[in-house]
This record gives C-alpha cells, sequence and structure tokens, in this order.
C-alpha cells in the first residue's frame, strides 16, 4: 500500500464531492428518488458522520488506542435518528468539509504508521492498512452515490423533455 497514493485519493474525492455538490439548492438536496434511496444531503450527512465517527476515529483507535475500546457504530440507523434529512445543506457542507480537513490533517501527521496493526472485532479482524483503504473506497461509493442522485435531478429538471440520447445509465 502507497500511503501518499491513498491519501491523494482522499485529497481528490474531497474536491469530486464538493463539485457535486455544487449548485444544489436546499430543496433539491432533500429530494429523494424513491422511498428506499437516500438523498444528497442524507449522503452527505452520512459521510459527516462516517468521517468524524467511524473512519478517522477506527484507523486512530487501532493505530493508537486499542487498550480502549472499539467504538461501535450503527451508520444505518443514524438516517433516521439523527434526523439526516431534516439537516441545514450548507451548515453540513461546511461541517463535512472541515471534519476532512482535519482527517487530511492527521493524516498528514503520521509518521511510520504501522499499517499491518491490527484488531479483532467481533465480526472480522481490520488492519490499519484495511481500514484507510475502507476509508478511500468509501468516498468512492459515496461519489457515484453522489453522481445518481444528480443525473436523477436533471431527469426532474429537463421534463418534459427526454435526456434518452444521452446514452444508457
Amino acid at each position: 500500500m502507497k500511503f501518499e497514493t491513498l491519501y491523494l485519493e482522499l485529497v481528490d474525492s474531497t474536491n469530486m464531492i464538493s463539485a457535486l455538490l455544487a449548485g444544489i439548492t436546499e430543496e433539491e438536496a432533500r429530494v429523494k428518488p424513491n422511498a428506499d434511496s437516500w438523498s444528497i444531503l442524507e449522503t452527505l450527512c452520512h459521510l459527516y458522520d462516517e468521517e468524524r465517527e467511524d473512519f478517522r476515529e477506527h484507523l486512530d483507535f487501532i493505530l493508537h488506542r486499542q487498550h480502549e475500546q472499539w467504538h461501535r457504530i450503527d451508520s444505518d440507523a443514524w438516517v433516521t435518528s439523527r434526523n439526516y434529512n431534516g439537516q441545514n445543506f450548507r451548515e453540513m457542507k461546511d461541517k463535512f468539509f472541515a471534519e476532512r480537513s482535519k482527517s487530511l490533517d492527521w493524516l498528514k501527521g503520521l509518521s511510520d504508521a504501522d499499517w499491518d496493526a491490527s484488531h479483532t472485532t467481533e465480526f472480522r479482524i481490520m488492519s490499519a492498512g484495511d481500514m484507510f483503504a475502507s476509508w478511500v473506497a468509501h468516498d468512492n461509493l459515496a461519489l457515484r452515490q453522489l453522481v445518481e442522485l444528480r443525473r436523477t435531478r436533471v431527469e426532474r429538471m429537463t421534463q418534459p423533455y427526454s435526456i434518452e440520447y444521452a446514452g444508457d445509465w
């Protein structure tokens, strides 16, 4: 694993997330394509909570604090319990990017990290390298989700015209 390459992936995905959130109104951020999907705002809130309560927290735990108890999360339940779709979109953007900035600074400060250090949870053995790689991959999932939500937004805003000519989705 090349730390610097994965670090730059997080930097790049941060910029892509910013671009995908640009131009979205508060109202548009709350739209859910269907009852089983998330809105742009829910996706953003999820990223914010994962940033501060999952990836950075758990990576730090594996590297430096295994004498403490593993911090359990329930990110699926947070969507409703934390009323993600009722949050303020602009405030959540500011909060996410502030947390991401903290994470990037923290990651840059890691020196001689033992990426093979691991912790055994009730579900799996997780190394520090696994956690960092998963963090980067999680951003990719969020990017895909935001792209899909933006496409749905374009479909709605271009009605009654068709976007079929653009190609199969």
